[in-house]
């Protein structure tokens, strides 16, 4: 059963930092694209960012370069978002997901299965 947990998510102040992880099961993740999404309230869902399954090639958001970075430990079959400098804009449920494929997109439909999500609020 392919599985994708989402943790790491909380309260933060602006300016602060959270670490989120992704911890895929159920599939072989050098078949896979992974990317991180967000939803906020009446909003529609937007890509974060993503990281392709074999060079490691990242794509992200204009407005979270410079603040966030996607990583993955394959030994644990995680991924992990560290985000910084963290903004009220920033407060959202936070997926990831899987791609099939080599690079990742920041289009939602490409991407077969999802996580539960994890929330993540910017608030002082």
């Amino acid at each position: 059963e392919v599985q994708l947990v989402e943790s790491g998510g909380g309260v933060v102040q602006p300016g602060g930092s959270l670490r989120l992880s992704c911890a895929a099961s159920g599939f072989t993740r050098d078949g896979y694209a992974i990317g991180w999404f967000r939803q906020s309230a009446g909003k529609e869902r937007e890509g974060v960012s993503c990281i392709s399954r074999s060079d490691g090639a990242t794509y992200y958001a204009d407005s979270m370069k410079g603040r966030f970075t996607i990583s993955r430990d394959n030994a644990k079959n995680t991924l992990y978002l560290q985000m910084n400098s963290l903004k009220s804009e920033d407060t959202a449920v936070y997926y990831c997901a899987r791609m099939p494929g080599t690079y990742g997109s920041s289009w939602s439909y490409e991407y077969d299965y999802w996580g539960q999500g994890t929330q993540v609020t910017v608030s002082s």
